[in-house]
C-alpha cells in the first residue's frame, strides 16, 4: 500500500469538509519542558475521526440503503455528521457506555441511534447484522483503509503547520488515530501509544499477537475502549517499533485538568491521555528531545451546558 500518496489523496478530498485544526506549544503544563499540542477536540463532530468519516464517504459509491457504523462514541458522531452533510442515511449503533453526551451529540446530527447494552463488540456485532440483512455500507471505527488514510491526514497537516518533534505521543483505542500517524510518519519521527491501563489493547497485543482481547473499563473506556487492535495498526506498530506506554485513570483526570486549568482546552479524558504519559513519568523524554502530544478528542461527559 503506498500510504504517502492515499494520505495525500485523502486530504485533498477531504480538505473542503474539515476544519484545520490549531497547534499551540505550551511551557506550562507542569512539565520542565515545552510541549507542542494539536488541538483535534475543536475538529467537526469534537475529534478527528470526522476525517476518516469522510474520507470513506468520498473514496467509493454509498448504497441507497445507506451507512451502518458502531461505536464508543465519537466515531458514530463523526460518521452522522459527515452523512448529514453529504446527504445520506445513517444508522449507528452504540453501547450503553457511550454516556449520555456523546448519544446525544449523534442524535443531534440526524442519524438513526441505537443504544445497544453492554461494550463496543456488542455494538459492532449488531451493526455487521444490520450491514448484512439492508446492504448498507460499514463504515469501520478504525480497523479499514480509508479510515486510517483520513486519519493520516492530521499528521500530514500538523507537518505542514511546522511540526518540530522528536517525538509524537498518541493515545490508542483501536489504532485507527496511530495508525495513520505511523502511515504517514513512516520512521520519521518517534511515536509512542498511550493507553489507560484498564485498557490496553495495543499493548497487550503486542505481547501476545494482534488477535488479543483486552477487557476494557475506565474514565477514558468510551473512546478508547476496543477489546481488540485493528490488524492494520498492528501491523505498523511492529513495522516502526512503537513504543507502548500505559498511564492510570487518576493521571488521565490529572492531565485532563491541567489541559484546562493552564490551556483553557476543555477535553474529554481520551483526549488528555496522551499528555497524561508525560506528567506522570510514563514517558520521560531525554535531555534535549522535543515532545508534541495530540489532543484527539473534546466530547467531554457530562456537557458542561447541558442544562440541569
Amino acid at each position: 500500500m503506498t500510504w504517502k500518496s492515499d494520505i495525500e489523496g485523502a486530504m485533498a478530498l477531504i480538505a473542503p469538509h474539515v476544519l484545520r485544526t490549531p497547534v499551540l506549544t505550551h511551557a506550562g503544563l507542569g512539565l520542565p519542558y515545552p510541549v507542542e499540542l494539536k488541538l483535534e477536540q475543536v475538529q467537526h463532530s469534537g475529534s478527528f475521526k470526522a476525517r476518516g468519516a469522510f474520507n470513506t464517504l468520498l473514496s467509493k459509491p454509498v448504497p441507497a440503503s445507506g451507512l451502518v457504523a458502531a461505536s464508543g462514541g465519537n466515531h458514530g458522531a463523526a460518521v452522522a455528521y459527515a452523512a448529514a452533510q453529504l446527504g445520506h442515511r445513517a444508522r449507528i449503533y452504540v453501547p450503553e457506555i457511550a454516556g449520555p453526551a456523546k448519544i446525544s451529540l449523534i442524535r443531534d446530527q440526524g442519524a438513526d441511534l441505537v443504544v445497544v447494552p453492554g461494550a463496543y463488540a456488542n455494538a459492532l456485532e449488531m451493526a455487521k447484522e444490520y450491514e448484512v440483512e439492508t446492504g448498507a455500507m460499514q463504515i469501520h471505527a478504525y480497523d479499514a483503509p480509508e479510515t486510517v488514510q483520513g486519519q493520516g491526514t492530521v499528521l500530514l497537516e500538523w507537518e505542514e503547520q511546522g511540526l518540530q518533534a522528536d517525538t509524537v505521543l498518541i493515545a490508542v483505542g483501536g489504532g485507527g488515530l496511530i495508525g495513520g500517524a505511523l502511515a504517514w510518519l513512516q520512521g520519521r519521527r518517534k511515536v509512542v501509544a498511550v493507553e489507560p491501563a484498564s485498557a490496553r489493547t495495543l499493548n497487550a497485543a503486542l505481547e501476545t499477537g494482534p488477535d488479543t482481547e483486552v477487557e476494557v473499563s475506565g474514565i477514558a473506556a468510551n473512546s478508547l475502549g476496543a477489546r481488540k487492535i485493528g490488524r492494520i495498526c498492528h501491523g505498523l506498530a511492529v513495522q516502526h517499533g512503537v513504543q507502548s506506554v500505559l498511564v492510570s485513570d487518576q493521571a488521565i483526570a490529572t492531565a485532563q485538568r491541567t489541559l484546562w486549568t493552564a490551556a483553557r482546552q476543555l477535553v474529554e479524558p481520551a483526549g488528555a491521555t496522551a499528555l497524561a504519559a508525560l506528567q506522570s513519568g510514563a514517558y520521560t523524554p531525554q535531555p534535549g528531545e522535543k515532545v508534541a502530544v495530540l489532543v484527539c478528542g473534546g466530547n467531554i461527559a457530562p456537557d458542561p451546558f447541558q442544562a440541569g
